[in-house]
């Protein structure tokens, strides 16, 4: 089949030579773009002008548009102030009266792709591919969530909701096995805020904490994640964190926690919720040298461990034991009879998208 258009290496040869002979005669591509918007601008008021039923002033808010997604700061700004001029000249000369409610509508458009070009221009991002980005830097570090291969019997299941239903949420999950296969490492980690407050934040600790997880004994992660979260200096920067190393050879597991609700272990001998004594130690990111209580216990077959954040047993103005109770409810009529996993728990307890959830069930079968 014959193809219209270019083939795809024939446009990227094209892409890379036309910034190239750009380049050469002292021009960027943003300059490019700018005076080609801006020269779009004058044809489309020449058009207004002339015919409004095929040019209408609201074209004006596509090129806004156009400006604002592919272009920088600076370019926005030149191309919304050429609008602005050509758009009072077109109502003050009477060419183009323009009601008060389409002047509205021109205005907040305007506010709209200034606030998203300056957004964008503080991240050193330009419009969509900057967006495009970020999807891609969250995708790959949420990767990092993704519990690793388990021999036989073993089994985790886990969900993170945002708040909001937003795209980031500062709930994260990371885990590790260890070279020889037989250590599994777990940290469920809440970041202080919630949503996309907190998901830059979340970003950046669930990288730096994938690379201390296995890479160094159980007993110190913790403490390193902590002094890695206080060189940060950020205004907003403690989180709170459970952390579960468990040997896949015996089921001996070691779950300490940070400012985080206790763990909870179910113990399928007597079908029993047991909350683990893991409430003691300082959220990360506030003490220097921190203690962080230890508690060990074994997975016996049919049993399981439940790692949660608070988004799923606080509710204003009553107790978190309500909370968890609440929780240790649902997850006993859906867990431990088998009807379902973390998502029919999430459905069930039923907390809202105030806040961000994140559950782990971690089973040994």
């Amino acid at each position: 089949m014959t193809s219209l258009g270019f083939s795809g290496p024939r446009r990227s040869l094209l892409a890379r030579r036309v910034p190239a002979r750009l380049q050469r005669l002292g021009v960027s591509v943003q300059m490019a773009r700018t005076v080609a918007l801006v020269l779009a601008t004058v044809l489309v008021t020449w058009g207004i002008a002339v015919n409004r039923e095929w040019v209408p002033p609201s074209t004006m808010v596509l090129l806004m548009l156009v400006a604002g997604y592919g272009l920088r700061l600076r370019g926005t700004v030149i191309v919304c102030a050429a609008i602005v001029v050509q758009v009072l000249a077109l109502h003050l000369t009477r060419t183009a009266v323009l009601s008060p409610g389409a002047m509205t509508v021109q205005a907040v458009a305007l506010l709209a792709v200034l606030h998203f070009a300056r957004r964008n221009d503080r991240l050193g991002l330009r419009g969509a591919a900057g967006n495009v980005m970020l999807v891609d830097l969250r995708d790959r570090l949420q990767a990092q969530g993704q519990v690793p291969d388990l021999p036989p019997r073993w089994r985790v299941d886990h969900a993170v909701r945002a708040a909001y239903a937003e795209a980031f949420s500062g709930d994260f999950l990371v885990a590790s096995r260890s070279a020889d296969a037989t250590m599994l490492e777990i940290v469920l980690v809440d970041v202080s805020g919630k949503g996309q407050d907190a998901g830059v934040r979340s970003l950046l600790l669930s990288g730096a904490f994938g690379g201390l997880l296995g890479a160094m004994p159980r007993e110190r992660f913790l403490t390193a994640a902590n002094d890695y979260l206080l060189r940060q200096d950020w205004d907003e920067g403690f989180a709170t964190a459970v952390h579960v190393a468990v040997s896949l050879r015996t089921g001996d597991f070691w779950v300490a926690g940070a400012g985080h609700p206790p763990a909870v272990q179910r113990h399928a001998g007597s079908g029993l919720f047991e909350v683990l004594d893991t409430v003691g130690g300082p959220a990360l990111g506030i003490v220097a040298q921190p203690v962080f209580r230890t508690h060990a216990g074994r997975l016996e077959p049919g049993d399981a461990l439940l790692l949660y954040t608070d988004g799923m047993v606080e509710t204003p103005g009553a107790d978190l034991e309500i909370g968890i109770d609440r929780l240790l409810g649902v997850a006993e009529r859906v867990v431990a009879t088998g009807r379902g996993g973390v998502e029919a728990v999430l459905a069930g307890v039923g907390t809202g998208d105030s806040d961000d959830r994140a559950l782990v069930l971690l089973h040994r079968e």
